[in-house]
């Protein structure tokens, strides 16, 4: 059993990217591991710290489509991380060996300052949430951290990080693991348009989408250019469609015979997309069922996080003990 955390920043409902490219990986990790996710609400401020308003309902919208698509609060953490005071205390003490160069290197940082050129993001805060990001993971002493590739460097400055602190403090021994990277499949889920699904694109298909919604904008969606007509032939893996095919669609004849009919026009795209529109009304129908039953109880979802926050807590405060151990700190009683 290894221990595992990962996060969500909570920026509104999430898409069908998400399921696919990690919240089924951390269904399937809580089954044999101990799990903690955090909805980082301290993330989200550091880019949107302007206009905060929708934080406390996005939060809960995240919470909803986890719990929907099967994260289960008997076998993870669920939590909101303003809640467990540790990870601020854990970020504080990491900020400072972090050398500036680090953050100032780092690839991700560079790209948001060019891609959010509407957004002042000169704030330490910005600079420092990979430092941030490192004291979510290593106040659980977190064995593996799933994550896709975009976030690798990220994970190596939390490993770079832990490190340090153990060179520093460790007094030879090791205050903290250093978390192994688990790079997990990510699906390429397009968009309606064909770019990657981003709700900044307005191109998003959201798991909370009803049936009818799912319908309309599968309906709508990019497929191969090259088939401009029914009678035209196509190439299955350049049609954005087909990306959703992969992962709603679990049976490999019935792929291999859509592929055949797109590339010898057997086939037109509509008929395509309405295999599709099953597959997905089969496999969400369950979710929205959960999601529906989970937005009655609200009082429910408050006992989660808190519960969530406890279990949270407990973890997080041995691992600050042996911190402040470490730091030479005096203690409140001692």
């Amino acid at each position: 059993m290894f221990r595992v955390f990962s996060g969500m920043r909570p920026t509104g409902r999430l898409h069908l990217g998400h399921m696919a490219g990690a919240l089924t990986n951390w269904v399937a990790l809580q089954e044999e591991n101990e799990c903690y996710y955090s909805i980082v609400d301290w993330h989200a401020l550091m880019s949107d710290y302007a206009d905060p308003s929708r934080l406390r309902a996005n939060s809960i919208e995240v919470l909803l489509d986890w719990l929907a698509v099967g994260l289960d609060p008997e076998k993870s953490a669920i939590f909101i991380q303003s809640h467990v005071k540790e990870h601020i205390e854990l970020h504080l003490a990491l900020s400072m060996i972090a050398p500036l160069g680090w953050l100032e290197r780092n690839p991700t940082y560079k790209e948001q300052i060019l891609n959010l050129q509407n957004k002042d993001l000169s704030t330490y805060g910005f600079l420092g949430y990979p430092v941030l990001m490192a004291s979510d993971i290593l106040v659980y002493k977190s064995h593996k951290v799933p994550v896709g590739e975009d976030q690798t460097a990220h994970l190596e400055l939390s490993r770079e990080l832990a490190r340090r602190f153990n060179n520093f403090y460790g007094g030879g021994g090791e205050i903290f693991p250093e978390p192994e990277i688990m790079l997990t499949p990510t699906p390429k889920i397009p968009g309606t348009d064909g770019r990657k699904m981003s709700k900044s694109y307005g191109n998003s298909i959201e798991i909370a989408d009803d049936i009818p919604a799912l319908d309309k904008k599968i309906r709508t969606m990019k497929t191969d250019p090259a088939r401009e007509r029914r009678t035209d032939k196509g190439e299955p893996n350049k049609c954005p469609v087909w990306d959703l095919q992969k992962f709603f669609n679990p049976g490999k004849t019935k792929l291999d015979e859509l592929a055949l009919g797109c590339r010898t026009a057997g086939i037109g795209c509509i008929d395509c997309k309405k295999v599709l529109i099953a597959c997905v009304t089969e496999h969400m129908t369950p979710i929205h069922e959960r999601r529906k039953a989970f937005e009655s109880r609200r009082d429910d979802l408050a006992d989660i996080l808190r519960e969530g926050a406890k279990k949270a807590r407990a973890c997080a405060s041995r691992t600050m003990s042996d911190v402040y151990d470490a730091l030479g700190m005096l203690k409140q009683n001692e």
